[in-house]
C-alpha cells in the first residue's frame, strides 16, 4: 500500500506526543528528529526533509502551541496543513483548450506505465463527456502501437496510427487534422520513451510539442523508483517544460518518497497517480485527502465517492426493504459482495477509514482471498438454494462443497454465518421499531 511504511512510522511518533499531556520544545525537536529520519527512509528528497522539518518547527515551537490544551494535536494539525502544501495545497484538474481540440502530451520514460496511462487517462475523459482520440507516436519501441490499440479497444477510445515507418512529428500533426475532420474534441499523443534522457529524445519531443501546441504536456513517471522519478521530473521540465506529472505504481510504493518530492522539486503539480493495474486505478490526485491519509486520519471522502460509483441507488433501497421484510438471502449478499469489490482492494478501502493502522491489518489480502472463497460457495449453489438457504441439505452442502472446490466445513460455516447474520438484522430492525427487550450478539 502507498506511503505503508512511512505511514506507520509517522503515526508511531504523533502517538507519544498526543501522550503528553504538556510539551516542550525538547519534546518537540525529539518527534521532528523521528520524522526527518522517516521521511529520509521514506526516500524524500534530501533540501525537500530540510525545508519541511524548518517550516514545522518554525511553527511548532510557538507559544500558541506549546502552552495550548491540546499541543500534541496542534503539532499533528501544522503536520498535516505543511504535508499537504509540499503536496500541491489543492487538487489540480486538467485544463481544457477553449477551441477543440485539447491535446494532451505524454511523455516520459520506457517502462513508466505511459501507453497504459494514456488509455486510463482517455477513459477518465470520456466519462466528462467528451468525445478523445489516442496517437501512437511510439514507432520505436516493439509493439507500442498494437499496446496503445489493446488499450484503446478496451476503453473503447479510437486510435490513431501511420505505423511504424513514420516521422513521430509527422504522425502528431497529421493526427491533429484527423482529430478535427472527425469531431474528436480531445487529443492524448503517446510518444516515445527511452531508457535514459538523451537529446534525441528531447529534440524529438520538442518538436511536437512546437508543431501540435500541446494544452498539457504531462510527465509519466514510476513512483517506485524513488528518488530517481524526481530527477526524471526535473529533467523533463527542465529541458522540455511540464504541465503536470502522473505518478504511476504508486499502490507498490510503501516509502512514498517521490509523491512528497515531485512537485516540492519541480513546482509542477501531480494531476493524477496509479493504484493499480485496472483501467479504472488511475485517479484525481488529492493533496489533502492523502496528507490526512499518511497520518493515519483516513479519508472519508474518498472512500464515499467509490461508495457512490461502485452502488446502485435503486439497489441499494430494493435491499433496505429486504432486510426491513426479513427477506434477504444469499442471491442479495453475493451482489453487495460483488458491488464492495467494484470499489477496490479491500487493504484500499480501509486505509480511508480514520484510525485504522494498517500494520496491524497484515492478513487483509488473507482475507481479499476468503471473500473470493465465499463467492465461489454461493456462485455453487442453484437459483433456489440462494433465495432459499432453508433447503440446503446434507447432500446439497456437499455438492456446493465440490462445485466451489472449497471443504464442507467452509460450506457449512457460511451458512450459519449468514443465519446468524439475519437473527441479528432482525433484532436490529427489532430495536428501530423501538422493541423492548435486551439486545444480544449472536455470537454472544
Amino acid at each position: 500500500m502507498a506511503f505503508e511504511s512511512l505511514s506507520d512510522k509517522l503515526q508511531e511518533v504523533f502517538k507519544k506526543l498526543k501522550g503528553k499531556g504538556r510539551l516542550t520544545e525538547k519534546d518537540v525537536n525529539e518527534a521532528l528528529r523521528e520524522v526527518k529520519l522517516a521521511l529520509l527512509e521514506a526516500d524524500v528528497n534530501f533540501k525537500v526533509v530540510k525545508s519541511f522539518i524548518n517550516k514545522i518547527k518554525e511553527r511548532a515551537v510557538g507559544h500558541d502551541v506549546l502552552e495550548s490544551l491540546t499541543p500534541g494535536q496542534q503539532v499533528i494539525k501544522i503536520v498535516n496543513e505543511e504535508l499537504t502544501e509540499l503536496m500541491g495545497s489543492t487538487q489540480s484538474k486538467l485544463t481544457f483548450s477553449t477551441t477543440p481540440p485539447t491535446i494532451y502530451m505524454m511523455v516520459g520514460l520506457q517502462g513508466s506505465g505511459k501507453t497504459t496511462t494514456s488509455g486510463k487517462l482517455a477513459a477518465q475523459i470520456k466519462k466528462m463527456g467528451k468525445k478523445p482520440l489516442l496517437v501512437a507516436c511510439d514507432v520505436y519501441r516493439p509493439a507500442a502501437i498494437k499496446q496503445l490499440q489493446v488499450v484503446g479497444s478496451r476503453v473503447d477510445v479510437p486510435v490513431f496510427s501511420m505505423g511504424d515507418a513514420n516521422n513521430p512529428v509527422d504522425i502528431a500533426k497529421a493526427a491533429v487534422v484527423h482529430a478535427k475532420n472527425n469531431k474528436h474534441d480531445v487529443v492524448i499523443i503517446d510518444t516515445a520513451g527511452r531508457l535514459h534522457i538523451d537529446e534525441e529524445l528531447m529534440n524529438e519531443l520538442y518538436e511536437i510539442k512546437e508543431i501540435v501546441k500541446p494544452q498539457e504536456i504531462l510527465l509519466v513517471v514510476d513512483a517506485m523508483t524513488g528518488q530517481d522519478a524526481v530527477n526524471v521530473a526535473a529533467s523533463f521540465n527542465e529541458k522540455l517544460g511540464i504541465d503536470g506529472v502522473v505518478l504511476t505504481k504508486l499502490d507498490g510504493d510503501t516509502r512514498g518518497g517521490a509523491a512528497l518530492s515531485v512537485r516540492a522539486v519541480t513546482q509542477k503539480p501531480i494531476k493524477y497517480v496509479g493504484l493499480g493495474e485496472k483501467l479504472e486505478d488511475l485517479q484525481p490526485f488529492y493533496p489533502d485527502r492523502m496528507a490526512s491519509r499518511i497520518l493515519g486520519m483516513g479519508d472519508v471522502l474518498s472512500l464515499i465517492e467509490k461508495a457512490q460509483e461502485s452502488f446502485d441507488e435503486k439497489k441499494a433501497q430494493e435491499l433496505e426493504k429486504k432486510i426491513r421484510k426479513m427477506e434477504f438471502d444469499f442471491e442479495d449478499f453475493l451482489e453487495q459482495m460483488q458491488q464492495i469489490k467494484k470499489m477496490g482492494p479491500i487493504n484500499q478501502l480501509l486505509g480511508m477509514i480514520p484510525g485504522m493502522n494498517m500494520q496491524k491489518l497484515g492478513d487483509v489480502e488473507v482475507n481479499e482471498k476468503e471473500l473470493a472463497h465465499v463467492e465461489a460457495i454461493i456462485q455453487s449453489m442453484t437459483i433456489e438454494e440462494r433465495r432459499n438457504p432453508d433447503i440446503i441439505n446434507a447432500s446439497r452442502k456437499r455438492r456446493i462443497a465440490a462445485g466451489s472446490g472449497r471443504d464442507l466445513q467452509e460450506v457449512n460455516r457460511l451458512i450459519k454465518q449468514f443465519e446468524q447474520m439475519k437473527k441479528m438484522m432482525k433484532q436490529l430492525t427489532g430495536m428501530a421499531k423501538g422493541k423492548k427487550g435486551k439486545f444480544k450478539l449472536p455470537f454472544m
